[in-house]
């Protein structure tokens, strides 16, 4: 057995065999093809070439535009943090993005495809991470009885919202990505239509997580990016934990993956080749998985549900959102009468509309649900820009306090 500074192991007789159809120039045969690459609108300008395939176009497309430059100053775990070692969003993905194509050209899959995937599968997410999501999702859920999913959000900002047109394959393994569910084996759905997807879409919006956890990308390369969003965060939301939060090493227990970011990324990386190869499904050995649901137990009761470090979105982010959503309202209603003056129509809905005429879409944003269009507009800010914008609404009523570099000095 090899080992690689890790407490899992890959086979020799795997690494051989890997070797062997690297100089054979091994491809999967349940790999995404770029040929097979489905769009909703047939344009010549999107059509595959030698130069930019398919998936490459996707990849291009979602790097172009501006609510990607937006990912760098939204949340991945910890807000209101002056220290550029604490992670943002924009660092998350492209991480995620690193570990799955470093599976995937392992296990012989398209590699463009997992980039498109990866570098768009939160590009919906809220400001302030998963507690501005379940603050949004709460105002949303009581206005309309809908409720916010961030990788639903993903789907319609890249689908709807910038008409991107995208494929169908791309789309899929962004809404299907849902890195909260840990599974110890990841079997692709059946092939999949737009129409499908957008069933999918409208039941996310109207169940929420009871239609999120029952979603499957229909591609090996969803898969593996869906796994790969674990992996990806277990350890470096640790690490920033440590900077962060003043947590240490030791509290976290070691269940045979390590305890650094380090050494759970290779731990799984190993484990899931080791059990995957030559497979055409992925899968985590029983004792890994255990360990994995163990850890991100860990995880839960030290970060992300420890009351000490949520107490600041309970006592000031929350408050904020509230009384933001009902002024965007507000504002969403004398927009759609024909008031263009507002910071809302002027930083949101006229883009959108730009982006909607010269699509060719027939139907103004402006009649859109008003609903919609306030959630469209709070998702896409970042942490500063929303806490800009209630300073200029609401005068400077609420304190936001953030923490220094120099304050552990």
């Amino acid at each position: 057995m090899e080992e690689r500074n890790s407490k899992t192991f890959i086979s020799n007789k795997t690494i051989e065999c890997i070797r062997e159809d690297k100089i054979k120039g091994y491809s999967n045969p349940l790999r995404a093809q770029d040929d097979d690459a489905v769009r909703r609108v047939d344009a010549p300008r999107d059509r595959a070439s030698v130069i930019r395939p398919a998936f490459v176009r996707d990849v291009e497309k979602i790097l172009h535009l501006p609510v990607y430059n937006r990912y760098s100053d939204k949340t991945q775990v910890f807000s209101l943090y002056k220290n550029d070692d604490i992670t943002r969003r924009g660092l998350h993905v492209q991480i995620v993005s690193r570990i799955a194509r470093d599976i995937g050209a392992v296990l012989g899959l398209n590699l463009d495809l997992i980039e498109a995937i990866a570098l768009g599968h939160d590009i919906g997410h809220a400001p302030f991470g998963h507690a501005g999501e379940r603050f949004l999702s709460e105002l949303y859920n009581k206005e309309t009885g809908r409720y916010f999913c961030h990788n639903a959000q993903s789907v319609r900002v890249l689908d709807k919202l910038y008409k991107t047109n995208l494929t169908l394959q791309t789309l899929d393994g962004i809404l299907c990505h849902n890195g909260e569910l840990e599974l110890m084996e990841y079997r692709p759905a059946e092939k999949k239509s737009f129409k499908t997807l957008d069933e999918e879409l409208k039941a996310c919006f109207e169940k929420g997580e009871e239609a999120v956890k029952k979603l499957k990308p229909y591609t090996l390369e969803g898969c593996v990016v869906r796994i790969c969003d674990i992996i990806a965060y277990l350890g470096k939301d640790r690490q920033d934990a440590w900077k962060a939060a003043k947590l240490k090493a030791d509290d976290f227990k070691d269940y045979g993956l390590g305890k650094t970011n380090a050494q759970i990324i290779t731990s799984l990386t190993h484990d899931l080749i080791e059990n995957s190869y030559k497979n055409d499904y992925l899968k985590l050995s029983e004792k890994c998985y255990a360990a994995l649901k163990d850890a991100k137990q860990d995880n839960n009761k030290f970060i992300y549900r420890n009351p000490g470090l949520d107490e600041v979105y309970e006592s000031t982010i929350k408050p904020m959102f509230l009384e933001l959503y009902y002024k965007l309202l507000d504002m969403a209603k004398e927009a759609k009468d024909g008031d263009e003056s507002s910071v809302l129509f002027k930083h949101h809905i006229e883009n959108i509309e730009k982006i909607y005429k010269m699509a060719g879409e027939k139907k103004r944003y402006i009649m859109s649900d008003l609903n919609d269009i306030v959630v469209d507009y709070i998702a896409s800010m970042t942490d500063d820009y929303f806490i800009e914008l209630c300073g200029h609404l609401f005068n400077g009523k609420y304190k936001v306090e953030y923490y220094s570099y120099f304050n552990n000095l």
